[in-house]
């Protein structure tokens, strides 16, 4: 599990998982923000994005290496936001939607626009939803993010891809019990945030 490149190979597979986390939350909170009160253009977009979840991540990757023409982090990061996207949108989504109408129309009535209602009533309260989606998009990309490195994206994959080509089940599980290990640290991370959270409201 440990070896001279494991620092390196944490800081590619650490880059590629938040950045693609951090993207995916950057376009689908103002998205699912924006279609909120579009039902079916919603709805639309979700079924687009549950669409890309269906795309084999080889596949995936050899698009975006065609539409990107390069090989290397960039097309990886692209592909790990586009599956990192549903979860995160429809969380936000459902949090939103779970947000009792008559609390908005109350804030509403105390003079509140709807930018101050959106800031101070509905995403306060959809919060602990949408912190369920950034974790669900973030196991996923850790273990997805191990595929990047059939294009010389590097991360934990580098050492899952040389002992395929080995044969070398020592190097496979090198690999692989890091990424599982990063995973269970993200679990434990979005837990505690989760539990925190918790505690402020019953507080």
């Amino acid at each position: 599990m440990s070896g001279p490149d494991l620092g390196r190979l944490t800081v590619q597979h650490l880059a590629l998982v938040l950045g693609s986390v951090a993207l995916a939350t950057l376009i689908g909170v103002p998205l699912a923000v924006a279609l909120h009160p579009w039902p079916r253009w919603r709805e639309a977009l979700l079924a687009v994005c549950a669409l890309l979840q269906t795309v084999p991540s080889l596949a995936m990757l050899a698009l975006l290496i065609w539409a990107t023409n390069r090989i290397g982090p960039v097309p990886a990061l692209v592909a790990l936001t586009l599956y990192a996207l549903l979860p995160v949108l429809r969380n936000c989504t459902v949090g939103l939607s779970e947000v009792s109408e008559g609390l908005t129309t109350a804030a509403k009535a105390l003079g509140l626009t709807r930018g101050q209602v959106l800031r101070s009533v509905q995403l306060p309260l959809a919060l602990p939803v949408m912190l369920a989606g950034l974790r669900t998009a973030t196991s996923l990309s850790v273990g997805a993010a191990t595929m990047a490195a059939f294009i010389g994206a590097g991360g934990y994959g580098e050492r899952i891809v040389t002992g395929l080509a080995l044969n070398d089940q020592t190097l496979l599980l090198a690999g692989a019990l890091p990424a599982a290990a990063l995973a269970l640290l993200f679990e434990g991370a979005f837990g505690l945030m989760a539990w925190k959270l918790a505690r402020s409201r019953g507080a």
